[in-house]
């Protein structure tokens, strides 16, 4: 009897999961693991150990879930505190595991575990299969080392390209083998006294689409989209996206029956399509770019003419600077774990325009904190804002207080964040640590 390994990453799912529905479909006792490294080395300067409380509990309401779902199908979720690379050869060993399956991943880290894996095992069949976007790679009208190199020229030749309609919910699934030690590790690590207006998991993110389309609200999507603040002015699909909860497939496909409904073929909802095209966009460009989506010069030969100001970069982090709505976005992030698309856009141009700093710091210190954290998106974005990544102008810089009389010209968003709490003074010391006055 053939027992397989699935190893579940950014896929937390059971509707449309493609590569688990193969693992189900091929193997007679399936083990399903989700590996939770207790920390990861810091590279470099840049770079996080562990994410901050609305992240990690968002994540890990997110592997209850799945787990719930996967015991009502007699199957038991392996949540593992262990680097794959130490766990994954333990279970293969023991068990006998002759394929392993999983999710295709535009991480380097993941896709470097995953050749390693590959190279240790090589009498072991390994199945990768695409999930997380709306085209596979063989679907898209052009080689990946072709990707356009700006979204506008991408979106022209893929929007007639045909998509795959979502596959359905697995309701069957073969049994783990028993002698596999299940240990309840996510008890001890959720936070009873957390609160968060986005509940993570599948049926959440499945209720939060169906809720969505069920209103008024996909009709106005076009002139709400760029909202600061509340629930309704944008989907809050991305939380449930970025780790697979949702499918971008299953949002489309409900997107398509929404306009149906409506006899509303194009218009304002139609927007909600064209944004999932962004994301498609910084998911193949992650899969291209690899390890220079995290690189200071980015896709570009040289670098922008900026540096790093541990004191700014902490006043940023920290809501004090000169600038109220910058401040009151970043007093929203470290508290939601969530910030609207366009006041990404503003807080990153602040960093690297008005601040000079390097971008790099505020990419990491978005993935430290944001619930939709997703590595092509959020790494793409930066780079795109920091005149390093696939914007055609090569720079983007947003005037602040435009942005804020467009946004917020009642001050409602940035009194309610404590956007005003600037306490005076930017520079202490120089870039060196020395003291300027």
């Amino acid at each position: 009897m053939a027992t397989g390994l699935f190893l579940f990453q950014n896929d937390l799912r059971l509707h449309d999961n493609p590569a688990l529905r193969l693992a189900v479909e091929e193997v007679d006792k399936l083990i399903c693991v989700y590996c939770i490294p207790s920390a990861r080395a810091n590279r470099y300067p840049y770079t996080i150990s562990i994410p901050a409380k609305a992240r990690w509990q968002f994540l890990l309401h997110s592997l209850k879930a799945l787990s719930d779902q996967l015991l009502l199908r007699n199957q038991q979720l392996l949540i593992a505190l262990e680097h794959p690379l130490n766990i994954l050869p333990e279970l293969i060993t023991r068990h006998n595991v002759s394929a392993i399956y999983s999710s295709e991943h535009v991480g380097t880290y993941e896709q470097r575990n995953w050749q390693t894996l590959m190279g240790r095992y090589p009498y072991i069949q390994f199945r990768a299969i695409t999930t997380h976007t709306l085209f596979d790679r063989a679907e898209l009208p052009f080689e990946l080392n072709e990707l356009p190199s700006t979204f506008s020229k991408f979106h022209k030749l893929v929007k007639d390209t045909p998509i795959e309609k979502p596959i359905g919910d697995i309701t069957k699934m073969p049994p783990r083998p028993k002698d596999v030690a299940i240990f309840d590790v996510l008890s001890p690590l959720l936070s009873k006294k957390f609160t968060s207006e986005f509940n993570g998991g599948e049926t959440a993110g499945l209720e939060q689409m169906a809720n969505y389309f069920a209103s008024s609200a996909p009709s106005n999507y076009k002139e709400t989209r760029n909202g600061l603040d509340g629930w309704d002015y944008s989907t809050k699909f991305s939380p449930w996206l970025a780790l697979g909860c949702l499918s971008a497939k299953s949002v489309l496909a409900a997107l398509a029956q929404y306009q149906q409904a409506q006899c509303e073929q194009s218009g304002s909802s139609d927007w909600i399509k064209y944004e999932l095209m962004w994301r498609e966009y910084f998911q193949w460009y992650g899969h291209k770019y690899g390890h220079r989506l995290f690189q200071f010069r980015g896709i570009k030969d040289s670098s922008p003419n900026t540096a790093f100001y541990p004191e700014r970069f902490r006043r940023w982090c920290e809501g004090n600077t000169p600038y109220p709505l910058v401040n009151a976005l970043m007093n929203q992030l470290r508290q939601t774990g969530y910030m609207s698309n366009r006041g990404r856009q503003i807080a990153a141009s602040c960093l690297t325009n008005e601040l000079s700093l390097d971008w790099r710091y505020g990419a990491s210190y978005f993935e430290e904190h944001l619930i939709d954290y997703d590595i092509a998106s959020n790494w793409g974005n930066w780079q795109y804002l920091a005149g390093v990544g696939a914007d055609p102008q090569g720079h983007r810089h947003f005037n602040i207080e435009k942005q804020t009389d467009d946004y917020d010209p009642d001050r409602t968003f940035i009194n309610k964040w404590g956007g005003d709490k600037f306490d005076g003074g930017l520079d202490s010391v120089d870039a060196a640590d020395w003291p300027i006055y």
